[in-house]
């Protein structure tokens, strides 16, 4: 299973989308500033998950996400 999910940084305005595998081990290098695309931003708060069977929808559904509409909507959550 893919899982597809948005992370909201706690001292930022900023909202991270991405998908992986492993979602806790995923969000704990987010924290623990070991991304390069996160790491300014740390810490994060899970906001939204979902999983996908495969990595092709998952992949849909991100770009779904990354929209500038899906992604205003994201920050009201």
């Amino acid at each position: 299973m893919i899982k597809v999910s948005a992370i909201s940084s706690l001292s930022h305005n900023y909202i991270y989308v991405g998908m992986t595998a492993d979602l806790e081990a995923r969000l704990k290098r987010d924290n623990d500033g070991r991304e390069r695309t996160t790491r300014p931003y740390a810490p994060f708060k899970l906001m939204y998950t979902e999983e996908h069977e495969n990595r092709l929808d998952a992949r849909k559904r991100e770009k779904y996400f990354k929209s500038g509409v899906r992604k205003e909507q994201l920050r009201k959550l």
